[in-house]
């Protein structure tokens, strides 16, 4: 029996149990898939608002439905990346318990839709994701709101090093693909900050594919094999850096990231808590457990994922469910009986 089996077992009250002392910190249950239920949940709530304009509001939506169905998983959940601040009404904030508390305690990673602004103007890449992984494994990035990334999948985990150039990258990404670098595509989020690195990655002779939105989708898509992405570069949030370590450690691949200050206010406040804003943090400084879930559900489509789908009275969603311990990846199509789920759930579908 393989570690996933070991899960599906636990979720039937077959598992072996775990080593002795192990305690409640290390799960024996494959919690991805009972994750995949939050991220359904969230994106079905949030595409009933996709492309209306109001990212905000889809968000809130994606949170109200994310709230109910975590408190329904059997874990001791603490969030570390989340959503808002406690004096919202619809958050997910940093250090709010959550799960049913009879569980394994794990730490908890989300962002309720990564693409607000893809999903708002109903364009592709749109998703909403979560992660969970053993209690105190997962990075806290504090005031520290963005960071430079590279990420790469199993091919290339071993190559990448955010300290050399972008050329040296892309020579050392091509070599461990057996690619010409002009074959290789280059992810990276469309704003100004970014036109030095553009032109270092054309200068290099790769493609770019621009993103507007969807760090995490992108990261991920990066790490991915059968995507037609092969590495994401570039300065984008640190919450979404950490979730995105969270599904690539399931994938085998590798994301390198160094924290940067938006403004001299953050870097005296990241100083303060005692970050280094020059140290290179890898996939296990992001996330350190070793049994690390990630699911994520498509809002709208694109190169990871189908967007939620109307046929009538049923809604049909697509997600990923992955776990480190197996390294199984799942993709879950999904057929959801609107006029069923109204009866008895608070959220809008």
């Amino acid at each position: 029996m393989n570690d996933d089996d070991l899960g599906l077992a636990a979720l039937m009250g077959d598992a072996t149990p775990g080593p002795a002392g192990s305690g409640p910190s290390a799960p024996d249950r494959n919690l991805g898939l009972e994750l995949v239920r939050v991220t359904e949940a969230a994106a079905l709530a949030a595409a009933r608002l996709m492309g209306r304009g109001e990212e905000d509001a889809a968000e809130e939506a994606a949170i109200r439905a994310m709230r109910l169905l975590m408190d329904t998983i059997p874990m001791d959940g603490v969030v570390v990346i989340g959503e808002g601040d406690k004096d919202r009404a619809a958050v997910l904030y940093t250090g709010e318990h959550m799960g049913r508390g009879d569980g394994p305690a794990v730490d908890i990673a989300v962002d309720a839709v990564d693409g607000r602004r893809l999903a708002a103007r109903g364009m592709n890449g749109a998703l909403t994701v979560a992660a969970l992984a053993e209690r105190g494994s997962i990075f806290d990035p504090g005031p520290c709101r963005y960071m430079d990334k590279i990420a790469v999948g199993p091919d290339a985990a071993d190559a990448i090093d955010i300290s050399v150039p972008v050329a040296e990258n892309l020579r050392r990404i091509a070599a461990a693909t057996r690619r010409p670098i002009s074959d290789l595509t280059v992810v990276v989020l469309d704003r100004p900050r970014h036109n030095g690195l553009v032109d270092e990655i054309r200068s290099a002779g790769a493609r770019v594919r621009f993103i507007l939105a969807g760090d995490v989708g992108g990261a991920v898509t990066a790490a991915r094999r059968g995507t037609g992405v092969d590495v994401l570069l570039g300065i984008g949030g640190t919450a979404e850096g950490v979730i995105a370590a969270c599904a690539i450690k399931c994938l085998g691949g590798a994301i390198q990231g160094r924290l940067v200050a938006a403004d001299d206010e953050e870097r005296a406040a990241a100083v303060a808590a005692g970050y280094d804003l020059d140290r290179v943090l890898t996939t296990d400084d992001l996330v350190s457990g070793e049994d690390v879930f990630f699911a994520a559900t498509g809002i709208t489509g694109g190169d990871l994922l189908e967007g939620v789908r109307y046929d009538g009275e049923t809604t049909i969603t697509q997600s990923l469910a992955m776990r480190t311990r197996s390294g199984t990846v799942r993709r879950i199509d999904a057929e959801h009986q609107r006029a069923k789920l109204k009866a008895y759930s608070a959220i809008e579908y």
